[in-house]
């Protein structure tokens, strides 16, 4: 009797973006691992978080960013699945022992998509007029740059975000043009914003795989899959907002470009309240990029001082 070749059971969360984003990442283990092509090799689970239950509440509210992942997290170390897919953004900086990041896919578009039926830009959209977002890193910038707006919470995906911009609900919001890219619709966008205007969050557009530690068959087969520039990137923005101890509750910008065999990274952090943005930039070897994000974040938090994050009263 020959033993049955061993299954790969995929965990993701099950939005539409999630999904197709696990597609992505099945299709290039196929690729990459021929042998898993067979039917029944890879399988998919998908998993209902308390993030994409809950959508009446900022996630600061409710937990944070880790409402995204715990369930998968959870599902990772019980063995109930082998790798788990998610958006590096919503990935936690603390993982749970025995957990690690098995590879880093190529990251697609970082930049903030703006979309309005009333204005076709940020910039020309009327003072008072109501902007809706999830993020407290996009409301904390966009009331900096455009205190006169008036920012509440919209929650999600596309279709439901869509809808309330056409009942008026909103006068316009923001989502990740990475996430419209994977599903197909770019054309929502109204405005993509440049970097140097809006700074995305760390590690947007970047879709990252995770599994045990010590499962040393999984992590050969998720290292063909690893984009190293990507892996650099990521990792250096990353390490900036550890050092932030960055969650849904801190407003933490942070970008990470390659230049040859340097690095560059620019951070910054807000006032809640948009009032205050402090920034700094590094630049270093690709080798020393995780220790410069980190050194980014420490000086950032110094200069913050404590009650810098703090909602006002």
């Amino acid at each position: 009797m020959t033993d049955q070749p061993r299954r790969f059971i995929i965990g993701t969360r099950s939005s539409p973006l999630a999904m197709v984003q696990t597609e992505t990442a099945a299709e290039m283990l196929r690729a990459a691992h021929p042998e898993l092509a067979a039917d029944g090799r890879l399988v998919v689970d998908p998993v209902k978080t308390t993030g994409d239950l809950v959508l009446d509440r900022p996630l600061a509210e409710i937990g944070g960013k880790g409402l995204f992942t715990k369930e998968l997290d959870r599902a990772l170390m019980d063995r109930r699945i082998d790798i788990a897919v998610h958006s590096m953004k919503d990935l936690e900086t603390w993982l749970p022992d025995g957990m690690a990041i098995g590879c880093i896919l190529p990251r697609a578009d970082v930049r903030d998509a703006f979309i309005s039926f009333k204005a076709p830009t940020l910039n020309e959209l009327p003072a008072g007029s109501k902007v809706g977002t999830a993020s407290i890193r996009r409301k904390a910038q966009l009331l900096y740059m455009r205190p006169d707006l008036d920012v509440g919470v919209i929650r999600g995906n596309v279709q439901t975000r869509l809808g309330k911009l056409e009942a008026g609900e909103f006068d316009a919001t923001f989502l990740a043009l990475a996430g419209l890219d994977r599903l197909g619709q770019r054309d929502v966008a109204t405005e993509i914003i440049s970097p140097d205007v809006f700074l995305p969050a760390c590690a947007q557009g970047a879709i990252g795989i995770t599994c045990r530690a010590d499962d040393t068959e999984t992590l050969a087969y998720l290292a063909a899959l690893d984009d190293p520039a990507s892996h650099t990137t990521v990792m250096c923005e990353r390490a900036l907002l550890d050092a932030l101890d960055g969650s849904c509750r801190t407003p933490v910008a942070g970008l990470a470009v390659i230049d040859g065999d340097q690095i560059g990274l620019k951070g910054m952090v807000f006032r809640p309240d948009g009032s205050e943005v402090l920034e700094t930039t590094r630049t270093g070897s690709l080798a020393d990029a995780e220790a410069m994000g980190r050194d980014a974040g420490d000086e950032l938090r110094t200069r913050a001082g404590p009650g810098f994050f703090d909602e006002p009263a």
